[in-house]
């Protein structure tokens, strides 16, 4: 049995919490929560909760952003995005930017909204930046099922979308992190189920838990997971059962799976892992940007600009007030790097609502 109350959970967390330990909240929708209720200043000293990569537009390498700002500048092109997209910084510039020297830049709430675009003017190629995890990519490859059926063939997809499992086995195999366990996503659990992360938990006894977004709900599966390293257990265990089956969505994941094949992909700030981003199918290929509309980047465009710890803050390295720019040079005004820009960011976290982040 488990407590309900809060301040229950607190006084067991502190009972478990007997030697130093780093937990990763993976979401960053987990990090903006536990920072808006202010949950880490109720927890030991002892216990450090490292935010991870979970935050899909912190990880959108600064190439792709090039991409799309370049796609921008292509006559007849409109570049389609959700809003946290607008003022990151790739190497060359910032959508913003582009949209303010003249390009159709266009924020949608989704990608139905650029396909509504496409088929309204047939003249003009939509490109939808698709910045996402599994939660996202349903959606688009819905989208994209529609456009072939009804042959909107100017709706393309610039697709950028990243797996949440194999960067949480990189981690879990990264010594310098030092995680002892993860608080596993809420919203892609909905779509991958709990299933995923049980072979990371055997591979690298790794505890797992799957936890809501509520304050309780995180609480909750703060203490599974001190409960587990206490009893030298690594399972995966769901503590958002009202929202995620141990199968997930098995439509969704079909529709993922005929639109999209898993490859290889770029993390910003984390670099290259193994099977962790989509790329469309061939079936597909006439939808995606790469294809239809080539441009050249830069031979060499930097993850970040020179200084920015928003890779490390990502891998759980450091705390945002770790990095030399925080609160400096790096505002929400002007950021240096996307952790600062997105919603779901643990420098714009932080800097938004404090909260004793420390480093595990």
């Amino acid at each position: 049995m488990i407590a309900t109350r809060p301040a229950d959970h607190y006084r067991e967390i502190a009972a478990l919490t007997r030697a130093p330990v780093a937990l990763m909240e993976v979401c960053g929708t987990h990090t903006m929560a536990i920072a808006r209720h202010g949950l880490r200043s109720r927890l030991p000293p002892a216990l450090a909760l490292l935010s991870g990569p979970g935050c899909p537009v912190c990880v959108t390498p600064a190439a792709e952003l090039d991409r799309a700002a370049l796609l921008a500048r292509e006559p007849g092109v409109t570049v389609a995005i959700f809003g946290d997209l607008l003022r990151v910084p790739g190497s060359l510039s910032s959508l913003e930017r582009e949209r303010a020297a003249g390009a159709d830049v266009r924020i949608v709430y989704s990608p139905r909204d650029a396909l509504a675009m496409a088929a309204a003017d047939r003249a003009r190629l939509v490109v939808f930046l698709g910045a996402g995890f599994e939660t996202t990519s349903p959606l688009v490859a819905a989208t994209l099922v529609r456009a072939r059926e009804e042959a909107i063939e100017n709706f393309l997809v610039l697709p950028v979308f990243r797996l949440i499992p194999p960067a949480m086995a990189a981690l879990a195999a990264d010594p310098r992190a030092r995680i002892a366990g993860f608080l596993c996503p809420g919203h892609v659990s909905t779509i991958l189920g709990t299933r995923p992360y049980e072979g990371l938990a055997r591979a690298h006894r790794m505890p797992c838990v799957v936890a809501g977004f509520a304050p309780g709900e995180i609480l909750r599966a703060l203490v599974l997971l001190l409960r587990q390293i206490a009893e030298s257990r690594a399972e995966v265990e769901n503590a958002y059962e009202t929202a995620v089956r141990p199968e997930g969505n098995p439509t969704a994941r079909a529709l993922l799976d005929r639109v999209f094949r898993v490859a290889d992909a770029d993390w910003r700030g984390i670099g290259r892992l193994p099977g962790s981003g989509l790329e469309l199918r061939e079936e597909y290929r006439r939808h995606d940007a790469r294809a239809r509309i080539p441009v050249a980047l830069p031979a060499a465009a930097p993850d970040f600009e020179r200084g920015c710890a928003c890779g490390a803050v990502m891998q759980g390295r450091c705390a945002p007030a770790d990095c030399a720019h925080f609160g400096t040079e790096c505002l929400p005004a002007h950021p240096r790097g996307p952790c600062m820009v997105s919603s779901e960011g643990a420098c714009a976290a932080h800097w938004r609502y404090g909260g004793a982040f420390r480093h595990g």
